[in-house]
C-alpha cells in the first residue's frame, strides 16, 4: 500500500526470455524505485528454483512462488495460449501495473520480454507527470 508496484509474470526460471526479463527489470530497479515503485516477478516456479535463478543472474527483484496459479489466474496470466504452433496452457507473460490506491493501472496482457522494462518504466513516469 502506498507505492506502485509492478508484477510481471513470466514462465520459467532461467530461460532465455525470462533471464532477459528479470535482468532488465533488475538493471533498470533504481529507476523504478526513484519512481516510489516496487518490482514483483511472479512464476510458477519453487522458491528454491528461484533461489538459484537469483544467485545465478545477481537478480535483486523479488520473485513470487505461485505453483497453484491463483495468482496468475487472477491476474489474467494463466491460460491458453498458442506455442509452436500448438494451444497449450500456461503462464501468458504478462505484465500489472498496481497504483498507490491498490487499483490495476495498466495491464499488459501479452508482452515480448525484450523492450517490455523499458516500456513499463516510461509509462509509470508518464502517469506520476500527470
Amino acid at each position: 500500500a502506498g507505492q506502485w508496484v509492478v508484477i510481471y509474470f513470466y514462465p520459467r526460471d532461467d530461460t532465455p526470455g525470462c533471464t532477459l526479463q528479470a535482468c532488465d527489470f533488475t538493471a533498470s530497479l533504481k529507476d523504478f524505485e526513484k519512481l516510489s515503485a516496487v518490482v514483483l516477478g511472479c512464476s510458477p516456479d519453487s522458491s528454491d528454483s528461484h533461489q538459484k535463478f537469483i544467485n545465478k543472474h545477481n537478480l535483486k527483484i523479488r520473485l513470487l512462488s505461485d505453483p497453484s496459479h491463483r495468482m496468475m489466474e487472477k491476474y489474467g496470466a494463466w491460460g491458453e495460449k498458442t506455442m509452436y504452433g500448438k494451444i497449450i496452457e500456461g503462464v501468458i507473460r504478462s505484465t500489472v501495473l498496481i497504483n498507490p490506491n491498490g487499483k490495476v493501472a495498466k495491464h499488459w496482457k501479452r508482452v515480448k520480454a525484450k523492450g517490455h522494462t523499458d516500456a513499463v518504466h516510461k509509462l509509470l513516469q508518464q502517469l506520476q507527470a500527470v
